[in-house]
């Protein structure tokens, strides 16, 4: 895989934001889009997220610096903590592997 110079790694976001939200994507499309991100333009949101994969649905991941923030946006929105550990590896890095 070639990356450009920059460019935020998962590992460097992992390390830098490390309190993470999943929202469910439907959640995060169409006019809702607009109004996820305008809530987290004052937040610690790192400005790339990433998407995972659980039970044939897919989520969209948010990260941010602070707990606080991570733990406001997840009330707001209904979402889920995501820890960067249940992950996948290799060719199933989307999947997410919840562990409960």
């Amino acid at each position: 895989m070639t990356r450009r110079k920059g460019e935020l790694t998962p590992s460097r976001i992992d390390r830098e934001w490390p309190y993470q939200v999943a929202l469910r994507a439907d959640q995060v499309s169409g006019d809702r889009y607009a109004i996820v991100h305008g809530f987290c333009r004052e937040l610690s949101l790192c400005p790339r997220g990433h998407t995972v994969c659980r039970n044939n649905t897919t989520y969209c991941v948010f990260c941010f610096t602070d707990p606080a923030h991570a733990a406001l946006f997840c009330e707001r929105f209904k979402g889920e903590p995501f820890s960067p550990k249940d992950r996948g590896r290799g060719s199933g890095w989307f999947l997410w592997q919840k562990r409960d």
